[in-house]
């Protein structure tokens, strides 16, 4: 049986998470295309993909439940035996804001378990399979805010720095099996998420290109990472935030 290099992108249903889909269809990748509440928006996404002749099908389930992760996944397998799970892109994300002495027990645990519980999880199901594979590509998409902090934001950055070090970890786990493990750190992109961002235009001023950045830049640094180009790039956080921190 002919196996189908297989990537799973989770929060495919818009944004980066959208353009990541795309981009991975392009090179060649059918893509499972993962959504929690916004099925029509996953609908689109998988349209799209077809659209341009590439493969694909739809996953739902909420990554911070691990026991619907992997009824999800194991049920896709078994459907699809000739599935080879070749890359996962951990984009799913929530952010819910505020200052820390405000913040409640609730809001804090939330971000946590999607962001950093949600991306351990998948990278748990997906690592199993790669080993056997001895071969895989793990990107998970952390943030500025995981490299500098974020006032405001001490759930979401927490969460996000949390992501890093699983990546740093997971890299020196798994590198002897061929499973590269990175990260990209997105800086302001303009999606649906920064547009309740206060002092957007003050933030604007102090990137070095002058501009925010976009999906598909973000989607491109996914695509390298995946790719044949990458093959000795392992433990890395790629920053795409236009210079505001430089690395």
């Amino acid at each position: 049986m002919d196996r189908r290099a297989t990537a799973i992108v989770t929060g495919a249903s818009k944004g980066i998470g959208r353009a990541i889909a795309l981009r991975l269809g392009r090179d060649g990748y059918h893509v499972l295309v993962h959504y929690n509440r916004d099925q029509a928006g996953a609908e689109k996404t998988l349209a799209a993909l077809r659209e341009q002749g590439f493969t694909g099908d739809m996953l739902q389930f909420d990554v911070a439940d691990n026991e619907q992760i992997e009824s999800a996944l194991d049920q896709y397998i078994q459907a699809h035996p000739e599935t080879k799970i070749s890359a996962l892109v951990n984009n799913a994300g929530i952010h819910i804001d505020g200052l820390t002495g405000m913040m409640s027990d609730e809001s804090y645990e939330k971000v946590m378990r999607t962001n950093a519980f949600g991306s351990f999880y998948l990278m748990r199901w997906c690592v199993k399979k790669m080993i056997r594979e001895r071969a895989g590509s793990i990107v998970n998409i952390a943030s500025l805010a995981g490299q500098t902090g974020n006032a405001g934001q001490i759930n979401y950055a927490a969460s996000k720095a949390a992501i890093i070090a699983m990546t740093k970890t997971l890299c020196m786990e798994v590198g002897s099996r061929n499973i590269r493990v990175n990260a990209v750190a997105p800086g302001l992109i303009e999606t649906e998420m920064i547009t309740d961002v206060p002092h957007l235009e003050d933030f604007k001023k102090r990137i070095p290109l002058g501009r925010f950045g976009s999906s598909d830049e973000v989607a491109g640094a996914v695509s390298f990472l995946c790719s044949k180009d990458a093959t000795y790039i392992t433990g890395n956080v790629l920053s795409v935030n236009g210079g505001l921190f430089p690395t």
